[in-house]
C-alpha cells in the first residue's frame, strides 16, 4: 500500500516540489524500494506502433485481393444454371440469327422489330498511338427501312445540280447556301460536293466539322448520282465513349442471309479505318433484337482476314520488281 500511496504524492508534488517541499528528491532518493523510478516519456514509440498497425492492415487487405476466384467453367450440364460459373457462350453468327428469332416468337413480341449490334474495338497501334474515333456511312447490300437521309449538294453547274435533284437530293445550291446554313435556315444528315465548289466553302468548315464535305469520307467528287445514293440511302454509325459502336442493321423478319450480309457489310466497313497489320479492329461483337438478351458472336469469318491483305501485298512488290528489271533489259537491247 505504501508504494501506489507514494506514486500519487510523487504525481500531485512533482510539478512544485522545487518550492512547496523543498529536500523531497533526496528525502525519495533515500527510499528507492517505495518508490519506482517514472519510465521516461516517449512520444515516438506511440507513433511508430500505430505506423506498424497501418502497415498491417494494408498487407491483410493486400492478403484478400490476392484470393483469386476459381476458373470459370466452359459449358452447363442442365438447363439452369448460375451464370457467373461459366464462361459466356459464343454462337456463330447463323446460329444466333436463328436464335432471335426463336426469341421472337416464343415471346410473341414484334416480329419487325431491329436487329442491333453491339462493336467493342481495339483502337490500339503501334506504341501509345490510338485509332481516333471516327463516323462513317455504309451502303447496305439490303435495305431494311423506308426512311431516308437528307443530303444537301454543293454545285454551281446546272446540268449537275439537275442530276443531283433527279437522284433525290434535298437541296442543291451554291454559294447562297452558306449564309443560310450558318444561321442554321438549312439543315441536312449530309453535305456533298464537287471539287470546283469545295474553296468557296471555307466558312463552313467550323460549322459542319465532320460532316464537311472530303474525299476521305467519300462526300467530294464528281459522281453526284452515286455519291447522292450513298449519303441518301446508307447507314450512319459511330464511335461512342472512344471504343464502342451501336447501331442497327435489319430487322427481324428479314431472311437470315440478309440480316448476315448487312451485318459483314458494317463490319467490313469498320476494318478499313485500322490497318490489319495492327491486329483486328472489332475485340467483341455482340448480337441483338428490340426485346431479347445479347448474343455474343464468334469473329470466325467475319472480319476481313490477314493473310490474303499480305498475299496481294506481296504480288504487288513481285510486279513491281518485274517492272523493274524490264526496264534495263529493254534499254540495253535499244542501244
Amino acid at each position: 500500500m505504501a508504494a501506489p500511496a507514494a506514486r500519487c504524492l510523487w504525481r500531485v508534488l512533482a510539478p512544485r516540489r522545487g518550492w512547496v517541499l523543498p529536500g523531497i528528491d533526496q528525502r525519495l532518493a533515500a527510499a528507492p524500494t517505495l518508490v519506482s523510478a517514472v519510465p521516461p516519456a516517449r512520444p515516438y514509440a506511440e507513433k511508430t506502433a500505430r505506423k506498424g498497425s497501418q502497415k498491417t492492415k494494408k498487407e491483410e487487405t493486400k492478403k484478400k485481393q490476392v484470393t483469386r476466384r476459381r476458373p470459370l467453367m466452359s459449358k452447363p450440364v442442365d438447363d439452369v444454371y448460375l451464370t457467373w460459373h461459366y464462361e459466356r457462350p459464343s454462337y456463330n453468327v447463323e446460329e444466333a440469327v436463328a436464335m432471335l428469332k426463336k426469341f421472337q416468337q416464343l415471346d410473341f413480341t414484334y416480329p419487325k422489330q431491329y436487329v442491333y449490334i453491339n462493336v467493342f474495338l481495339d483502337m490500339a497501334l503501334e506504341k501509345k498511338k490510338k485509332v481516333e474515333p471516327f463516323a462513317s456511312t455504309v451502303l447496305l447490300p439490303h435495305r431494311f427501312t423506308e426512311e431516308t437521309n437528307k443530303v444537301l449538294v454543293f454545285t454551281e453547274n446546272e446540268q449537275e445540280a439537275e442530276i443531283a435533284r433527279e437522284n433525290g437530293a434535298a437541296v442543291v445550291g451554291g454559294v447562297e447556301l452558306i449564309k443560310w446554313i450558318l444561321e442554321d435556315e438549312i439543315q441536312a444528315d449530309f453535305y456533298v460536293a464537287v471539287p470546283a465548289i469545295i474553296p468557296k466553302l471555307i466558312p463552313l468548315r467550323n460549322k459542319l466539322r465532320r460532316k464537311y464535305p472530303s474525299t476521305k469520307r467519300n462526300s467530294l467528287g464528281h459522281d453526284i448520282p452515286k455519291m447522292v445514293q450513298h449519303f441518301r440511302e446508307g447507314l450512319a454509325y459511330s464511335v461512342e465513349d472512344e471504343s464502342v459502336i451501336k447501331t442497327r442493321i435489319a430487322r427481324l423478319d428479314m431472311p437470315a442471309e440478309q440480316i448476315i450480309a448487312n451485318l459483314k457489310a458494317v463490319i467490313y466497313d469498320m476494318c478499313t479505318f485500322k490497318p490489319l497489320t495492327y491486329g483486328p479492329i472489332v475485340k467483341r461483337l455482340v448480337i441483338r433484337s428490340s426485346t431479347s438478351e445479347g448474343l455474343l458472336l464468334k469473329l470466325d469469318g467475319l472480319l476481313p482476314q490477314v493473310e490474303k491483305v499480305e498475299e496481294i501485298k506481296n504480288a504487288d512488290d513481285e510486279e513491281k520488281n518485274a517492272d523493274d528489271e524490264e526496264k534495263p533489259v529493254q534499254e540495253s537491247v535499244s542501244t
